[in-house]
């Protein structure tokens, strides 16, 4: 697949997940508001979030595919990863208001809500499409590698759980309704809607904790270790050190220095820059590597640094 065709299937991916959220949003804030259900509004609030993500997403996307140019010498990469700090945000801000507004609920001590059909063919319909849109932008993910479309698979697979909550609640509300014996289940709607904060809570937390790490061009665990292996599998490769690896977007950045025998020349020391540069991008294709040459010195250390 050529790269234009890559990031076209990219950028389909997330603007049919924008495309979505939008008729979730409207289906879901009709139902909540007619029937009063607290946690069927929460959830509108929930994929209205998913429709900011997602239009945030597709932005993202098209922006860090564009190339380096003379201000952004890695690329346009970082792009993704702020998008996905600022969905961060909004799910803890969401978070807040839902949990507050349940609180509030269950504190006023009086429930009207009304279950009818819709309740639940709204929390159906949200289960089944956002199944099938996390299962395209997963799938998308792993195809191109791409951070934004991976947070936002997330952000979608954990609807399917919040989605399953507030079904669990509406269900305790019309028991509720049915049997006095179980008045105390109509406050299932505001409970399940505690447990759809605690579940964006969740989110919010690995999304953050991947996000920042991603900013602050945090190598992937044991990723340097099988770099170095690698290198010094390489005939002729005496020594590796200074490896520095970075992600901007989905691009992964690989500088070294590599330890060769100072009396070869000039060609051969280019030569075996360049097997060590196909070593490395057998096992990350998509790498962007740097390799220096130093003259070995055997008074020097010659590991990793």
């Amino acid at each position: 697949m050529t790269g234009i065709d890559g990031q076209r299937e990219k950028q389909w991916a997330a603007n049919s997940s924008a495309i979505a959220a939008v008729g979730l949003t409207a289906f879901k804030l009709v139902v909540g508001i007619l029937t009063g259900s607290l946690g069927i509004l929460a959830e509108a609030a929930h994929s209205g979030l998913d429709l900011v993500a997602a239009i945030m997403t597709a932005l993202a996307v098209r922006l860090s595919d564009k190339p380096a140019d003379e201000d952004h010498l890695y690329g346009h990469g970082k792009f993704e990863n702020l998008s996905a700090l600022a969905e961060t945000l909004l799910l803890l801000l969401t978070c807040v208001w839902i949990i507050h507004s349940a609180v509030a609920r269950l504190r006023a001590g009086r429930v009207d809500i009304e279950v009818t059909f819709w309740s639940f063919a709204v929390m159906a319909t949200s289960i089944v499409v956002d199944f099938s849109r996390s299962r395209m932008l997963y799938r998308a993910a792993r195809k191109f590698n791409s951070q934004a479309l991976e947070a936002d698979a997330l952000h979608f697979s954990t609807d399917i759980w919040s989605s399953a909550v507030v079904i669990l609640g509406l269900i305790g509300v019309k028991l509720g309704q049915w049997r006095p014996q179980f008045q105390f289940l109509a406050y299932a709607d505001a409970v399940s809607a505690i447990l759809v904060g605690l579940i964006v809570i969740y989110v919010s937390a690995r999304l953050g904790y991947r996000t920042i790490a991603s900013l602050l061009d945090a190598a992937p665990p044991g990723m340097k270790d099988r770099i170095v292996q690698l290198v010094v599998a390489v005939p002729g490769i005496q020594g590796c050190r200074q490896v520095r690896l970075r992600y901007s977007g989905a691009r992964l950045f690989i500088d070294l220095q590599v330890l060769i025998d100072g009396t070869k020349a000039l060609r051969d020391a280019h030569d075996l820059t360049e097997q060590v540069e196909r070593a490395i991008q057998q096992a990350e294709p998509d790498a962007d590597v740097t390799v220096h040459a130093e003259p070995h010195e055997p008074s020097r250390p010659d590991s990793s640094s």
